[in-house]
């Protein structure tokens, strides 16, 4: 058998673990989706009232910033998870198995991508009882979701490197808000990029979360009506600039996180 071979049959192993473990626990999906439900209800009716988006609803313009974060915040569970499961011994266990190294990170975001499905599908139902509406075809809504998706995972991997370098698993979901919550404000989540501070505004065209927003709004069909051309080529292109972000992610971070996987390991 191949080393490529027993990697992926070890790691989908430990995704069945996973899964198992994440089922037998479904208060990780209802808490993971309580923070932004709260959001949601914040910014469509508190914060909404007092923003104008030209040509939308501003709810349904909010939305899907919310379905991005949502997948931020819950690509951080990874990374706490990772942290924990080295602070309690459970990779010393694993590492006296004869399984591939990367099949313990591959089986623990593959479990937590099964997760994922769960909050998008919990936070797409929130957002229409809040008046959003997919106004497009079932392909293009089916890619958005596919999209979603496979930012999550590949944020997860991101979550992972963090969480394998850090020393105390009890600051970790602090300093993940510190790296994820910016990425989602200085953005077009929340409000259109045009209106923020010209240094802002350049940092929001080219996150990475920007286009993944708009590659969503546009398949989605929830563009605002008459709202001016984007300058920025991730924003002219937004949905294969957002699948490049997702395949740079991948290629940087996977390859990354079992490096740091296998040195935390071999101390």
């Amino acid at each position: 058998m191949s080393a490529f071979t027993q990697a992926v049959e070890d790691g989908l192993v430990l995704t069945k673990r996973n899964v198992l473990k994440n089922l037998r626990n479904p208060d990780i999906v209802v808490f993971t989706s309580a923070a932004p439900i709260a959001f949601a209800l914040l910014f469509g009716f508190v914060f909404g009232s007092a923003i104008d988006v030209h040509g939308s609803n501003y709810r349904e313009f909010m939305i899907i910033g919310i379905l991005t974060q949502t997948m931020l915040l819950t690509a951080s569970n990874t990374g706490v998870g990772i942290a924990h499961d080295m602070k309690l011994g459970l990779v010393d266990r694993f590492r006296s198995l004869p399984i591939s190294q990367s099949a313990v990170l591959v089986g623990r975001t593959s479990g937590d991508a099964v997760n994922n499905v769960l909050v998008i599908i919990l936070m797409s139902l929130t957002g229409l009882l809040m008046g959003w509406r997919i106004r497009s075809n079932f392909l293009d809504a089916a890619l958005a979701f596919l999209l979603l998706f496979l930012f999550a995972y590949a944020a997860s991997w991101i979550t992972a490197a963090i969480g394998l370098t850090a020393k105390s698993p009890e600051v970790l979901g602090n300093v993940m808000l510190m790296v994820l919550l910016p990425l989602t404000f200085i953005s077009n989540s929340f409000v259109p990029s045009e209106g923020l501070p010209k240094v802002l505004q350049v940092v929001a065209d080219w996150n990475p979360v920007s286009a993944v927003v708009e590659a969503c709004r546009q398949l989605f069909g929830n563009i605002p009506v008459g709202r001016p051309e984007p300058e920025v080529w991730p924003l002219q292109h937004p949905v294969l600039s957002a699948f490049l972000w997702v395949a740079l992610i991948l290629v940087i971070f996977v390859p990354l996180s079992i490096r740091r996987y296998a040195k935390a390991v071999g101390r």
